[in-house]
């Protein structure tokens, strides 16, 4: 799998990184179901998703997977903070987090602690 889970967040926070290239099985066997596990708990959680210096790119199964994790969970996200350098993504959340009811950052990889700590307060 090209997604680990942050470690020692609180269970009110989903935190991924992302590295090489993520797939649609990223989603379905990572990411959906540790937010399902949150959302059991709480009504609204925050996320933060790193796609580090080892990030490739998505697959089209996985951008499929992540459209429709946001629409199902459109109003369930708090916070989102996005960590990356890659250009094309910084534009794409920058884009996305206009149309989505989240407060929605996005830092450089030298900023992710800004990051984890804004996401977690």
């Amino acid at each position: 799998m090209a997604i680990e889970m942050v470690p020692a967040l609180p269970d009110h926070v989903v935190g991924f990184i992302a590295k090489g290239t993520i797939e649609r099985d990223d989603y379905i066997g990572t990411i959906d179901p540790a937010i399902e596990t949150a959302l059991a708990m709480h009504d609204k959680i925050s996320l933060l998703y790193v796609l580090g210096a080892d990030f490739e790119g998505y697959t089209a199964g996985a951008m499929w997977e992540d459209g429709e994790l946001g629409a199902k969970h459109l109003r369930s996200f708090d916070k989102v903070a996005v960590v990356t350098d890659v250009a094309w993504c910084r534009h794409a959340v920058n884009l996305m987090g206009h149309l989505i009811p989240a407060k929605v950052k996005v830092y450089s990889v030298a900023e992710e602690a800004d990051a984890s700590e804004w996401v977690t307060a």
